[in-house]
């Protein structure tokens, strides 16, 4: 493995959901607190963007072409990266305390999509889940709703709370999209990182960016630690698998958190970093509808 390098300088105060468009070879991430949505081409090395008039928490690709995106004020769907917003869902929450965070689709092509609650005082924190037109709650007892990951079978689901450390298992039944049996899988002890988003690898290692932690660490299925990787940055946000043999991890991180003196020392906060490594990512699935 070599060192991680800096694939994409953006300077964002807050990149996350790092996610691979196999099929253009095309890595999409956000900077949720400047209201971005970024495409950065691989093989031309072209960045385009388009700014929204609200907080991007997380976004899934849809089979047929386009994305379904979680903003603050609800989910909405739209045909290409400059396309008209179209209503899914409008939030039932309190818009003023609450956004969407941390999301991604499950192998059935629904899209889950966690909040956060930004008084971090109480667990308002939930879990919802987007499929045929209809809204599910899959669990409410977070504080901010992070490293939701499936299993390469998909029996198992991850779903971190970033604030108190730790990361949770539920059993996932596929054909129905119902989790069961939540249980800790990790405990992170306080104040040496927390987890943030993350990756599972095709082997079935759960791999979380440890939120000014500054690495990455790749966990068994049985929760344990097998390596952390260092990250240039001190607040790493989400990791994601691609590039062409789906072997490169990339980890996008935190600018707008950084001291002057941490930015003396990591100039390059706010990117998104890459890592070669010797295991394959799953291919991410696409929203269905």
């Amino acid at each position: 493995m070599t060192d991680m390098q800096c694939a994409v300088d953006a300077q964002a105060k807050l990149a996350e959901c790092p996610r691979w468009d196999e099929r253009t070879q095309t890595l999409y991430f956000v900077d949720i607190d400047s209201f971005i949505l970024y495409a950065y081409n691989t093989k031309t090395k072209k960045l385009t963007s388009r700014e929204f008039d609200e907080e991007i928490g997380c976004f899934s690709l849809v089979e047929n072409g386009g994305f379904i995106a979680a903003f603050r004020s609800g989910v909405f769907t739209f045909e290409h990266i400059n396309a008209d917003l179209k209503p899914y869902w409008l939030a039932t929450y309190d818009q003023r305390t609450t956004r969407f965070n941390d999301g991604r689709c499950d192998a059935k092509g629904r899209f889950l999509a966690g909040t956060m609650y930004s008084p971090k005082d109480a667990f308002n924190g939930a879990l919802h889940q987007f499929s045929g037109g209809k809204e599910n709650l899959i669990d409410q007892a977070a504080w901010t709703s992070n490293g939701l990951a499936f299993s390469p079978d998909n029996t198992i689901m991850y779903y971190s709370d970033t604030p108190n450390h730790v990361v949770y298992q539920f059993d996932y039944d596929l054909e129905n999209g119902t989790a069961s049996n939540k249980r800790v899988f990790i405990q992170f002890p306080h104040g040496n990182g927390r987890p943030d988003g993350a990756a599972v690898d095709s082997d079935g290692n759960y791999w979380s960016a440890l939120y000014q932690g500054q690495r990455v660490v790749k966990i068994s299925p049985q929760g344990e630690i097998l390596e952390e990787y260092p990250v240039p940055a001190t607040y790493p946000t989400m990791v994601a698998f691609g590039g062409p043999e789906m072997t490169t991890l990339f980890v996008s991180t935190c600018r707008g958190a950084q001291t002057d003196e941490e930015l003396k020392q990591f100039p390059q906060a706010g990117g998104i970093f890459a890592l070669e490594t010797n295991v394959k990512g799953q291919i991410e699935p696409r929203f269905a509808g």
